[in-house]
């Protein structure tokens, strides 16, 4: 079992002191932090394995995503995430293909799915797809497996508009509007520490793979 209590307790503390100093101070405690989620990221990885082979062959230990953050562009210029997270994709960390991301971060917890930012190109075949197919995608996300964990897309990245091609009264305007086309499910931090989450969050995972074979079909 992961130690997640101390994780979670180190980025609790790393909140509040975000500055290079304390993190030198600390550095022991990341890496122990950072070492913990990293062999969690590749139980998990292992997991997933099972029901999607084309995940065979990754490194784990190249799936977590670095917590320095790049503040060139950034008005918080904090030098550190907050939160330890990971991506997980045939390519590696989801760059421009669907795949699963768990976040670890106290009090905002989550595992998430489908894709993230699609390009141009990729977005634009993936709306022709539900244009095409969308009753294919609404029998995903109706199933009572997706249902369990997951209440549809998330409304973080969306057009106020409608998009150009489009009727607006498309009946499926508001999956189309999306700009990325990612579900998440919330964990508490209870969850997390609880030796049942791996087991949970690999359940969810499954639920969401039909979504990633879809938005995948929709790019080829």
């Amino acid at each position: 079992m992961m130690d997640f209590e101390q994780i979670l307790k180190f980025l609790g503390t790393l909140s509040r002191n975000n500055n290079r100093e304390w993190f030198e101070k600390n550095k022991d405690k990341y890496l122990y932090a950072k070492d913990n989620f990293e062999e969690f990221v590749g139980k998990y990885l292992d997991e997933l394995i099972k029901f999607n082979p084309s995940l065979a062959g990754l490194n784990y230990k190249k799936l977590p995503f670095r917590i320095y953050r790049d503040v060139r562009f950034s008005k918080d210029k904090s030098p550190y995430k907050i939160n330890m997270g990971a991506g997980i994709s045939p390519g590696g960390k989801m760059m421009q293909e669907p795949g699963y991301y768990v976040h670890v971060e106290p009090g905002r917890c989550f595992v998430a799915g489908g894709m993230y930012m699609p390009d141009p190109p990729n977005l634009s075949k993936i709306r022709q797809e539900i244009d095409y197919n969308g009753d294919k995608l609404q029998k995903i996300l109706a199933s009572k497996s997706f249902k369990k964990w997951f209440k549809g897309f998330d409304d973080f990245d969306r057009l106020k508009t409608v998009p150009k091609g489009y009727a607006k009264d498309h009946p499926r305007l508001s999956w189309l509007q999306n700009k990325s086309f990612i579900s998440s499910h919330y964990f508490t931090d209870k969850e997390v520490k609880d030796k049942q989450f791996l087991k949970k969050l690999v359940e969810a995972s499954k639920a969401i793979k039909p979504l990633n074979d879809f938005l995948i079909e929709a790019m080829e």
